[in-house]
């Protein structure tokens, strides 16, 4: 039984509903793949987006919409401790859209960034988020067809690389986000300007470096 809730979440989650396997967790299938669907719409729009600008507030628009999804998946608690797991990896790809929206928001009104380096930042969050959606279908091996003769441990082994992974993308998403943000802060601070871009991305107890 617990084998087969893994698969039926892991399915669910990743848009493959078997017939049989569609009453059990019905509502974390739209709210996973909403999140998925919006990661694969955010990296779509950064891409064919030329003006940095537009091309931000278009993301903001995909993000907002598609962040309803992020916070009720966050709220599934009746889950087997593999399911949530998958879960988990899935919450891990909005977060980093989340990292994403929310700091260049802000880096978008911060003068110690250039147009070109605002695009190069923008591509590199777009980047990383590619990089980490495109993980999660590796999941989908655990319920194809292929893989009808994987056992458990073999099953498990593929959630937990894909998680770690996953995991990792989202270490170097702050990292990255830091690494910009510090770089703002030394140019403010030459400029005798170090304490606006504090405020700008938070206080002691809320920035990021």
């Amino acid at each position: 039984m617990k084998q087969f809730m893994l698969m039926a979440f892991a399915a669910l989650l990743l848009g493959f509903t078997p017939a049989k396997a569609q009453f059990v967790v019905t509502d974390p299938t739209n709210l996973a793949q909403g999140i998925v669907n919006s990661a694969q719409q955010i990296v779509q729009t950064s891409s064919t987006v030329t003006n940095t600008l537009k091309s931000f507030q278009e993301v903001q628009k995909v993000y907002t919409q598609g962040k309803e999804y992020y916070d009720k998946l966050k709220a599934v608690t009746n889950l087997v401790k593999d399911a949530r797991k998958v879960q988990q990896t899935v919450l891990m790809v909005g977060n980093i859209s989340e990292l994403y929206v929310n700091n260049f928001g802000k880096m978008i009104n911060d003068p110690n960034f250039s147009p070109q380096e605002l695009t190069a930042i923008a591509f590199g969050y777009s980047k990383l988020l590619n990089e980490s959606g495109d993980l999660l279908k590796d999941l989908k091996e655990i319920i194809n067809a292929s893989s009808l003769s994987m056992n458990d441990k073999e099953r498990m082994e593929i959630i937990d690389r894909v998680y770690k992974e996953v995991s990792e993308y989202q270490k170097l998403v702050r990292y990255y986000t830091n690494k910009n943000i510090s770089v703002s802060y030394l140019r403010g601070k030459k400029k005798n300007d170090a304490q606006r871009v504090l405020q700008l991305y938070g206080n002691s107890n809320q920035k990021y470096w």
